[in-house]
């Protein structure tokens, strides 16, 4: 069995590059601005998906390249910390109806909204529950996740 995707497949990640690279230069503009709830929740899916296909491959390339798998199994595990970044600027972030900055005090929890009704926050609790099937405490928290093999 060949580790190598067949020629005939459309790869389709240097386009969902390029359409970030498109995005930032049309929709970022130069200077100070505030992010908005709608683009960090944007982010959010994004690297949520790049977590799946990451997590798809490690699981598929273990069986081959040990040294391989282990660091796409890190990248996964950064892609999920910065998921994790997301989620929680998602909720600083000013609220789009009033423009008000919520304050960390607001809930018990740190959630402005409550329970988990918004989709950043079901998406965020959907992929919790893969992360901490497929990663440890440990890995998570280590300042280097990635193993080196020879």
């Amino acid at each position: 069995m060949s580790r190598t995707a067949s020629p005939t497949v459309q790869d389709f990640v240097p386009f969902a590059t390029a359409a970030l690279d498109f995005h930032r230069a049309l929709n970022v503009p130069g200077g100070p601005l505030v992010t908005t709830r709608s683009e960090l929740d944007a982010l959010h899916a994004l690297l949520i998906s790049l977590y799946g296909l990451l997590d798809a491959h490690a699981g598929r390339t273990g069986h081959f390249v040990a040294s391989e798998s282990d660091q796409l199994r890190t990248a996964r595990t950064r892609i999920w910390q910065a998921a994790e970044h997301l989620h929680a600027a998602y909720h600083a972030a000013p609220r789009p109806d009033s423009g008000e900055i919520p304050e960390p005090e607001a809930s018990p929890d740190g959630l402005p909204e409550g329970a988990p009704e918004l989709t950043v926050c079901q998406r965020h609790q959907r992929a919790a529950h893969l992360v901490r099937r497929r990663t440890t405490p440990a890995d998570l928290h280590a300042p280097f996740t990635g193993l080196i093999r020879r």
